[in-house]
């Protein structure tokens, strides 16, 4: 039964509440000050001043346990306060320098005496979760990271995330070429350690919904699975079906179960998820379709619909970053860890800029989902992620408010995008395909869809679409054609992002943006395409690599006409 009033979900994993954030953010736990139950509570109130409806906190990262459970293995078993040897293991064979191995032990030890706190005053802080989301009427779900694969180091064997199980190679994936190699569910101890997880979750703690994140990672059986053995997998969810289905008797309400994946459900069904015969079963309530790291822009929820049947909810997934173009900190003075670089260029996060995440929801609202999920949104908040040195800034809570509205939308400034084709996190093969980067020669065109809302006539707004290339000496002529539009050339170059992110406001010293405006009326409500062409003309007898153009990535802006683009990033 597609669930209802769970419009906007908010999914968290499970460190999220041990993480060292920055003190100007939502929440902040400072070395030395230790967790308490009150701490969970205030952020949840944060949740629901913002709008959250559904609260989808991750308990087991396939491996272990998280929270106290008093039957399945959890990640604290074995430690000891303070104890940073528990964390060497996890290190050999990586290549880090002194200082990131020295920073890898401060903050894992940091993390793990988080849990310490709660539990050595009595808290289970995943209990205390489910009871802070009632006591501000939130619905309260919970998740588990199917093939978690944060432990699958140079050894697996020495480190701390990894359960005994994992450890024997017979229990892991051989074939997955493009991946590292996680549990195999061919192997029915694998199935019975995760169902004993995820029965421990819905059965002894008072949630009222379960995600299973394929997502993290989408890995299941080895590739080009048999029917029989995709039978297998589906009877197993079948059976997590009844387990909610038990839950949903005791408590009088519905216990949707779904999941959330990466990839194709064709490619998902060559490892074994046959998502199609899920829904045709009555397994799935809703799925959440995403991308690993960076959001999505273009999956075709519409098309989805008519796969799943009117009776699986689809949920649009707002992810941590828009793409992988980046923008520029002239006085910055470290790189992004997450890039192991020294230079001052750093991937855009969308929880810092308000017109991405109205964007992003507003693609996917206008292709009809019936949700909208956030997924690691309390990340921004990090210190690793945050580059700006003796800067405020954290992620804009108060952007969450009707994010699930697209008449609310109508009309606010909103940043479009695409997915890059590569990336850090990027998870090929099964991540949606970016039409960028890319090469143009003379003549070559790239076309692209994306779905956006139509806006409302008479507002005080320009639409812009930048096409980012990287910078020459003599840029071939670059021309846009907007569904179908004649081809325009007179982009206008601009070193300025779109909308800037928190403090970032430029490109890279190598990119720079041709901003062409176009009538506002000219956005179709649902899908458009835009067509990215070099104009040098085609000459067969001509050596004509000076002609070449590299399209990093496209933007498009809906903003106000008057406005200084650093005021459209706020609420």
């Amino acid at each position: 039964m597609k669930p209802t009033g769970h419009r906007k979900q908010f999914n968290i994993d499970a460190n999220v509440w041990m993480y060292k954030y920055r003190p100007q953010s939502a929440f902040y736990r400072p070395y030395g000050q230790r967790l308490t139950a009150q701490d969970i509570h205030r952020y949840v109130d944060i949740l629901a001043d913002s709008g959250v409806d559904t609260l989808t906190v991750n308990g087991h990262c396939t491996q272990f346990a998280y929270y106290p459970s008093r039957t399945v293995p959890t990640v604290l078993d074995l430690y000891k306060r303070g104890d940073r040897s528990f964390f060497y293991g996890h290190v050999l064979g990586c290549e880090m320098t002194p200082e990131q191995i020295e920073n890898f032990l401060a903050e894992n030890t940091h993390l793990l005496d988080g849990y310490l706190d709660l539990m050595e005053a009595g808290v289970d802080w995943l209990a205390e979760t489910a009871k802070a989301c009632r006591r501000r009427k939130i619905s309260p779900w919970v998740s588990i990271r199917m093939n978690d694969v944060h432990g699958a180091t140079k050894c697996p064997d020495a480190s701390y995330m990894n359960c005994d199980l994992y450890k024997d190679p017979a229990m892991r994936l051989q074939r997955t070429k493009y991946n590292i190699p996680g549990f195999n569910y061919e192997k029915r101890k694998v199935r019975n350690y995760v169902m004993a997880a995820i029965r421990d979750m819905v059965d002894n703690y008072d949630f009222e919904g379960l995600q299973l994140e394929w997502n993290r990672q989408p890995l299941c059986c080895e590739p080009d699975a048999s029917q029989a053995m995709t039978d297998v997998i589906t009877k197993w969810h079948a059976e997590i079906r009844r387990l909610t289905e038990k839950q949903a008797g005791k408590i009088g309400k519905p216990y949707p179960l779904g999941i959330k994946y990466v990839g194709s459900l064709d490619q998902l069904r060559s490892i074994g998820l046959d998502l199609r015969e899920m829904a045709k079963r009555g397994i799935l309530d809703f799925v959440s379709p995403t991308n690993d790291w960076q959001s999505s822009w273009d999956i075709p929820c519409d098309e989805l619909r008519r796969e799943f049947g009117p009776d699986v909810a689809i949920y649009g997934a707002i992810e941590f970053a828009p793409n992988y173009l980046h923008g520029y900190l002239p006085h910055q003075k470290k790189g992004n860890p997450g890039l192991g670089a020294a230079l001052p260029i750093n991937y855009r996060l969308t929880p810092y800029c308000p017109p991405m995440l109205r964007g992003n929801a507003a693609a996917k609202l206008v292709l009809g989902v019936d949700g909208i999920e956030v997924y690691n949104f309390p990340c921004a908040d990090q210190v690793g992620h945050w580059p700006w040195e003796d800067e405020d800034g954290c992620a804009q809570y108060p952007a969450l408010q009707h994010l699930d509205d697209i008449e609310f939308l109508r009309g606010k400034p909103k940043c479009y995008t695409l997915s890059s084709q590569n990336g850090y996190y990027t998870f090929p093969p099964y991540e949606t395909v970016g039409a960028f980067p890319t090469t143009l020669g003379p003549g070559d065109r790239r076309a692209c869809r994306l779905p956006m809302c139509s806006e409302p006539v008479g507002r005080h707004l320009e639409f812009i679409i930048q096409v980012v290339v990287e910078k020459k000496e003599n840029l071939p002529p670059i021309g846009v054609y907007l569904n179908g539009s004649w081809p325009r050339f007179d982009g206008k170059p601009d070193d300025l992002l779109l909308f800037p992110v928190a403090t970032m406001t430029r490109h890279t010293p190598d990119h720079v943006g041709l901003d062409f405006t176009f009538p506002l009326a000219s956005i179709r409500e649902g899908w458009n395409e835009i067509v990215v062409m070099n104009g040098t003309p085609k000459n067969w007898w001509a050596d004509q690599k000076q002609d070449v153009a590299m399209i990093v990535s496209l933007e498009l802006a809906v903003r106000g006409k008057q406005q200084e683009h650093h005021e459209q990033n706020f609420c």
